[in-house]
């Protein structure tokens, strides 16, 4: 299981990688982009950020002003201050990105290395959207074993709430199947380029004939 500072931390290092931002607007692009973080507070964005510059993955500069030269009220002095990667962020975030383990399985890892798939690798890409299936193919079959075990103890609206996270499920199973589908036939179109083998080098040349001495 990831721990939720670490998809936190992925999803900050991702939206900074796109451009740099002060902090307020970094958490208001978290709470509309990546639906985790819709409850994200200030609060909970700013000790990440502070762990993030103490690593030396992102540093602050100097911002613009709001247009009449003063900051916003409701961002304050935090509007001046701008976060931006650092050469090891952009390292850390392609690692990060790049790692397919089962942690990225899981349902807010999941969503936000979704998010970010237009910086990830096809072959990335598709052992996660492989890996998100399986573990929710084994969350809907462990669901099923469920109701049929309480069906008789169960009233009527708690099988309706059963059977609509069933569906839930079934539909995002669909949708991935349409994905990976889709990055299959895109690999068969366009395979990973190769490098075409280099002919074997050309023999020196044999020295003239020496005049007998």
């Amino acid at each position: 299981m990831a721990r939720r500072g670490d998809v936190l931390e992925l999803a900050v290092l991702g939206m900074l990688h796109e451009n740099p931002t002060h902090g307020y607007e970094l958490r208001k692009r978290l709470n509309e982009l990546l639906g985790p973080f819709r409850a994200l507070s200030y609060g909970t964005l700013h000790p990440c950020l502070k762990s993030l510059l103490a690593r030396g993955w992102i540093r602050e500069v100097e911002g613009d002003e709001d247009s009449d030269g003063t900051a916003s009220p409701l961002v304050s002095r935090r509007a001046r201050i701008v976060y931006e990667l650092t050469a090891e962020g952009k390292e850390q975030f392609n690692t990060m990105v790049s790692s397919p383990g089962p942690a990225a399985w899981e349902d807010e890892p999941f969503a936000v290395h979704f998010a970010f798939f237009g910086r990830t690798d096809a072959a990335t890409r598709l052992q996660i959207l492989e890996g998100r299936r399986s573990r929710l193919q084994e969350r809907r079959e462990r669901a099923r074993q469920s109701m049929r075990s309480t069906r008789e103890r169960l009233d009527a609206y708690t099988l309706e709430l059963q059977r609509h996270g069933l569906e839930s499920v079934d539909r995002e199973v669909r949708w991935l199947t349409e994905l990976i589908d889709t990055e299959r036939a895109s690999r068969m179109t366009h395979p990973p380029e190769v490098d075409p083998p280099q002919p074997p080098p050309e023999p020196p040349p044999e020295p003239p004939n020496q005049p007998p001495g």
